[in-house]
């Protein structure tokens, strides 16, 4: 499979599953990242969002907040890519 490619349902569906969080500060992130980003979400960033997901939620939270960056095996492009758009604010909320 390219990278590059668009993930398929059943691969989306599974990866919602995955990016379900026990903090509520992040599943607003993910619910956020997937409404604007699901449809063209590809490979590439699926395997850097899975990445970001084997973290503890205090360790996520503290990237998406920008509180840390990401270090070792998370300094990766893909990490980086979707980490950005994690954390990209939502209009609304910017007063």
């Amino acid at each position: 499979m390219a990278m590059n490619e668009l993930l398929d349902e059943r691969a989306l569906s599974k990866l919602r599953w995955r990016c379900r969080r026990g903090l509520l500060e992040n599943d607003l992130f993910v619910e956020r990242f997937f409404a604007r980003h699901e449809s063209a979400l590809t490979v590439r960033q699926a395997e850097g969002l899975t990445l970001l997901m084997d973290l503890s939620d205090n360790d996520l939270l503290d990237l998406l907040l920008a509180r840390k960056e990401p270090e070792g095996d998370l300094l990766r492009d893909d990490v980086l890519e979707v980490l950005k758009l994690m954390r990209i604010p939502h209009p609304a909320l910017n007063h």
